[in-house]
């Protein structure tokens, strides 16, 4: 239970358990990810709405990425500086204010902006969260069911948003897509009011380096402005763009290595484990998003489907992940290690997009679509919360919400990088074919099988990539110093082992745990793990 200390006298004040505070921690990312995913099968209808062109329709979904992915590094940050509360529950309230004004847009120009709002909102509740979550689980065994959890909402969110959209838009109009989060957003922000503890925070003037963050939003707004605007504007502009990115990403390194209290600490770096999960998850993401956009548009112009019929097509998926995550993920990973389970569940998602490539113009739900939904989300429910407690594991406790921050930043992304390339790929694809005089439907399936196949060809380098660098280290007799921390300023208090020995070593380690895992582990963390109660 979560206490707080009252002076003498004073009445006791109700206090929560973690978990009632990872329902509300669930109920406030599932609001920002169902947005991020509702929209998908909405677009149609704003765009006869409202007049959008085909390339400005695209900014309903770029104006929100923008900020979005921009500002999730600084979030983080400000959330260890003012309280991690704070900005969990300011962000809600951002959020739900700019849904509002979403629903109720008459305009082109409204709706573009409030749905930068929005991306403003759902970065800082996204950023903190992951922080929150660790500080309120720090016992392994239940830091492992709690990641599961947040995974499986957040993942089985994202296939929920397709149908929802689907339903919402058929059955009264793409408003509601939007006007619905406002009794969600109302009921998580008074929740999160009365069930989170507030966190202090290290105070602004322990670590607010604003030239730095001035320079990181900039070059991150503008990696994913280049990415998600690549088909428009041409090879050369793009270029154009990643280079003046590139050279505020130096900037900004430069800066965090001489500040006296940079932003972003450069040693977190140095953690193999942390830089290479978050890596992997850029690819996954990029050929999983790509998926969820293209495999909602290949059922509508390819197979004919509705906007309803298409969201129900997509429901397996979220079932599937709620069902693994929820019985399997914790006690496999504790079982197996979370090297194993990312190996596993990439290979599933790279089967899943092989047998997506093959999907035909004259094609069946059944034997088309399908048996990869079922790979995919299988292979999705293994990986994700595989990958998440590694990217997580060798965070100090008050670099928790930067490497949250930092987590759902390569999330955003990799999804942004995904979308750019896959749809760029389908529609070039598309476009040469009815050029030549090819049908439209089989064009545009031939488009999408190409773009398919490039997302098996991620899938299969992130499988490959995380085999290579999240190898554990097989000599674990003598304990390895920990390189993402300075001699001089190692925590006493940490969010999961002390070593940079691999990532099954800083993994938080479960009382089930098979004999070898036991044998194999640092010896100075051996006299705590036998103190803790076993079960059998």
């Amino acid at each position: 239970m979560l206490s707080r200390t009252e002076p003498a006298g004073s009445p006791t004040p109700r206090t929560y358990s973690r978990w009632a505070s990872l329902v509300v921690l669930c109920a406030g990312t599932l609001m920002t990810i169902l947005d991020g995913n509702i929209v998908t099968v909405a677009m149609p209808a704003v765009q006869s709405d409202l007049g959008f062109s085909a390339p400005g329709l695209a900014w309903v979904v770029n104006a929100y990425l923008i900020p979005f992915g921009g500002l999730l590094l600084l979030a983080g940050r400000l959330g260890d500086l003012v309280g991690r509360k704070r900005m969990f529950t300011a962000g809600l309230a951002v959020f739900t204010a700019a849904s509002v004004l979403c629903g109720v847009a008459g305009g082109q120009g409204m709706l573009v902006a409030a749905r930068a709002l929005q991306g403003v909102g759902g970065a800082m509740t996204s950023a903190v969260v992951l922080g929150m979550l660790v500080a309120l689980f720090p016992e392994p065994r239940e830091q492992g069911r709690a990641i599961a959890v947040f995974s499986a909402v957040g993942a089985a969110g994202g296939a929920l948003g397709t149908f929802l959209g689907g339903a919402l838009t058929q059955a009264l109009n793409w408003h509601w897509i939007f006007l619905i989060n406002l009794p969600i957003g109302v009921l998580a922000l008074v929740a999160a009011l009365r069930v989170l503890t507030p966190d202090k925070g290290a105070g602004l003037g322990s670590g607010a380096d604003y030239p730095g963050a001035a320079l990181v939003t900039g070059a991150l707004m503008l990696t994913v402005y280049a990415i998600v605007g690549s088909g428009e504007r041409g090879l050369g502009g793009t270029i154009a763009l990643g280079v003046l990115a590139l050279a505020l990403f130096t900037g900004f390194t430069l800066r965090q290595a001489r500040a006296a209290r940079p932003l972003l600490r450069l040693r977190l770096f140095r953690s193999r484990t942390l830089t290479s999960a978050n890596g992997v998850q850029i690819l996954m993401i990029a050929g999983m998003y790509g998926f969820q956009y293209l495999g909602a548009l290949y059922l509508q112009r390819v197979l004919g489907y509705s906007e309803l019929l298409t969201g129900t097509a997509f429901l397996p998926a979220p079932i599937t992940i709620g069902v693994l995550m929820l019985s399997l993920s914790a006690r496999t990973i504790a079982r197996f290690g979370p090297y194993r389970v990312l190996l596993a569940g990439l290979a599933l998602i790279t089967a899943g997009l092989a047998l997506l490539s093959r999907a035909p113009a004259e094609g069946s739900y059944v034997t088309d679509m399908l048996p990869p939904l079922l790979l995919l989300a299988a292979g999705f429910a293994a990986a994700m919360p595989a990958v998440t407690g590694l990217a997580m594991s060798g965070a100090r406790t008050e670099d928790a919400g930067l490497a949250s921050g930092l987590f759902n930043t390569t999330q955003v992304v990799g999804g942004s990088l995904g979308l750019a390339v896959l749809t760029t790929l389908a529609a070039s694809r598309t476009e040469r074919l009815t050029g030549a005089g090819e049908h439209v439907v089989a064009a545009t399936a031939d488009g999408y099988r190409l773009a398919f196949t490039v997302a098996t060809v991620i899938a299969a380098t992130a499988l490959t990539l995380a085999a290579a660098l999240l190898r554990p280290s097989r000599s674990r007799s003598t304990p390895l110093p920990n390189t993402a921390l300075e001699p001089d300023d190692r925590p006493e208090v940490r969010t999961g082992a002390t070593t940079d020995q691999g990532p099954e070593a800083r993994m938080p380690v479960t009382t089930d745990e098979s004999p070898q895992a036991r044998a194999t582990a640092p010896t100075d963390e051996r006299p705590e793990r036998r103190a803790m109660p076993t079960t059998q």
